[in-house]
């Protein structure tokens, strides 16, 4: 419980010191607000039922709830996906073009990255989560996870899913692999051009530019691989929830 108001509470600060203080009005803390706002908005979409069904004997969630939870929590993950591959860029145009930065990362284009992101997610979302919950689960309740997600739903169903799973591989592919790929790339020309930098003090501060946003990625992402490709067998039975 702690560890959620923490969160809220640091990321409601970002937001608002980002707005409130005008030296702050550039492109980093932009893209800087916009994934506070999904962290704050993600983690709020799941820790209120899990904190629920943790403090008592009930492990379950509404169907409502379910359907909320599965449409928030989608649109979410997969516009931080795109977020944190447009925020690579903007540290690569800062590092590397620092000349052309005000020129490269105007307003508009910012605007328009931060727009796309979020409607790329909210499209998937629509498509994803719509052709999930057609599926007939005839009757099976038990959501082997802690909230409701694509993957696990897939799985109650009792009918041929071979087109849902060919669905969840492509937006796969769209919103982790090539949002990862597309972030190592932007790292790869940065650490080759801060290790052109002579000066230590600069090589300290293009890294120090760039570490909170790749500690954010790895922590991400780690989590996702260690979430979805760890053996079906070592999850445990304490993640079911189940749906009524």
């Amino acid at each position: 419980m702690s560890l959620y108001l923490m969160t809220l509470l640091g990321n409601a600060a970002i937001i608002l010191v980002s707005l409130l203080d005008s030296k702050l009005h550039n492109p980093m803390y932009f893209f800087l607000s916009h994934l506070s706002l999904l962290d704050l908005c993600f983690t709020s979409s799941i820790i209120p039922q899990l904190l629920v069904n943790l403090g008592g004997p009930d492990k379950s969630i509404t169907y409502g709830g379910c359907v909320v939870q599965l449409y928030v929590s989608l649109a979410l993950g997969s516009t931080e996906c795109v977020l944190l591959a447009v925020m690579s860029y903007d540290h690569y145009v800062a590092v590397c073009r620092p000349l052309h930065y005000a020129f490269v990362m105007h307003p508009r284009l910012c605007h328009i990255l931060a727009s796309m992101a979020w409607l790329s997610g909210l499209a998937t979302t629509l498509i994803q989560s719509t052709l999930t919950l057609q599926l007939p689960f005839c009757g099976h309740r038990h959501v082997d996870h802690f909230f409701c997600e694509v993957p696990v739903l897939i799985k109650l169903a009792c009918v041929d899913t071979t087109f849902n799973q060919a669905e969840l591989f492509v937006a796969s592919v769209l919103f982790l692999v090539v949002p990862l790929s597309l972030i190592l790339i932007s790292y790869g020309h940065i650490t080759q051009a801060v290790l052109k930098i002579k000066s230590a003090i600069g090589r300290r501060k293009a890294f120090g530019t760039c570490s909170s946003h790749l500690t954010v990625v790895i922590v991400f992402y780690g989590t996702i691989i260690f979430m979805y490709l760890q053996p079906v067998k070592r999850r445990s039975k304490d993640q079911e929830i189940e749906i009524f």
